[in-house]
């Protein structure tokens, strides 16, 4: 029996914790294999996901200071590793990874999940001592770097070459390349094609600086300009979401463009949708891209790295390399205009996307663990 242990902060809205979720449950379904999940808090966005999980809340926390007075408070946490005893010890996002390396157990391998290309990672130069954050930074990956010997080293599992480069650069453990993975089934609905005169945008992430939803209200603006019959859908919530309620007002959009919040069920809104529009500055993979092109949707996307993976230009969609609204709303309107061209957009992004399926990323998953 192999026994897995999956460790991360806290399961908030967000693409890292519903793979992590998506993950343990499809490890269920495996033979031999027994699989727990750690938050450090209760706070569960995903009800729906947690049923079946063996899921247990230890509040832990490790709080570092460069003068030496550190505050780590993980001794629950290792209580409950020693008595699971896990073969696999598989963390997500950075604050799980300082806190969990706190702990000592290198009778496991451990596994670090890149989910981004984390800053604390960077090589940084000579004002890094000028700079309190880039301090800050260099002592957390100081000493994550000594936890990462004393329990045995780690891999970093990338999700997309720009993150697997990054990870190459910045440290000196083994880099193993994984894509994140959806439940492919759950968003594809069959054969898609364009139908009805009122192109349907839609949006899905966290309202932040970085998801840049504000570029995505321009292109608005001028597909108004341009007598485009549309309306657009921003599913998520976050920071921003007052800042972009008063521009769609003070830009009258309000007929044109909704903000919906977040969902359980995003998949029904991608299924009463047209074209996936992406706005990201920095995207490490966008799980979100893949979940629509499994529901047939056509991307526009702006370029955030990561996602040049998921790009085939002209095939499962458009990259756009500048932040340039009027570029942006011309490409959407190429795929729009051309039924054809739309129709075969869909269906080769439908057909794209399987190779992101769940079951097939366990079953690669396993192999790096050293199953199968």
């Amino acid at each position: 029996m192999l026994r897995i242990l999956h460790i991360i902060p806290r399961l908030n809205k967000g693409g890292a914790e519903r793979l992590c979720l998506d993950i343990c449950n499809q490890l269920q379904n495996c033979n031999d294999v027994q699989v727990k999940l750690i938050t450090f808090s209760g706070e569960n966005a995903y009800p729906f996901l947690t049923e079946n999980i063996d899921w247990q809340v230890i509040p832990s926390q490790v709080k570092l200071s460069v003068h030496r007075c550190n505050q780590i408070q993980t001794a629950a946490l290792q209580r409950t590793i020693d008595e699971f005893a896990p073969d696999v010890i598989h963390t997500h996002l950075f604050e799980a990874e300082i806190v969990s390396r706190s702990c000592f157990y290198p009778q496991a391998k451990w596994f670090s999940h890149c989910h981004d290309n984390m800053k604390q990672f960077r090589n940084l130069g000579f004002n890094t001592f000028l700079h309190k954050e880039l301090l800050t930074n260099y002592y957390e990956k100081k000493y994550l770097l000594s936890r990462y010997k004393v329990n045995g080293g780690t891999t970093f599992l990338a999700i997309s070459h720009d993150t697997e480069s990054y990870f190459c650069k910045t440290q000196p453990y083994h880099v193993k390349l994984l894509p994140n993975a959806i439940d492919y089934n759950k968003f594809y609905i069959g054969e898609k094609h364009q139908q009805g005169t009122i192109l349907r945008l839609i949006n899905v992430g966290s309202l932040n600086r970085n998801k840049n939803q504000i570029f995505l209200l321009n292109v608005a603006r001028i597909l108004v300009e341009k007598n485009i019959c549309f309306n657009m859908q921003i599913v998520g919530g976050g920071q921003d979401y007052a800042l972009l309620e008063q521009y769609i007002k003070r830009s009258q959009l309000e007929n044109f463009v909704s903000l919906c919040g977040s969902v359980d069920h995003v998949e029904d809104y991608l299924h009463d949708s047209d074209i996936y529009v992406h706005s990201s500055i920095a995207e490490a993979l966008g799980l979100t891209i893949i979940e629509a092109m499994a529901a047939g949707l056509p991307v526009v996307t702006l370029d955030g790295h990561g996602n040049r993976d998921l790009i085939v230009q002209g095939k499962t969609g458009y990259m756009v390399y500048e932040q340039n609204a009027e570029q942006f709303a011309d490409r959407i309107l190429e795929i729009w205009n051309d039924k054809r061209k739309y129709n075969e957009m869909s269906q080769f992004a439908q057909q794209y996307a399987k190779q992101y399926d769940i079951k097939e990323y366990v079953n690669k998953l396993l192999q790096l663990y050293g199953v199968g």
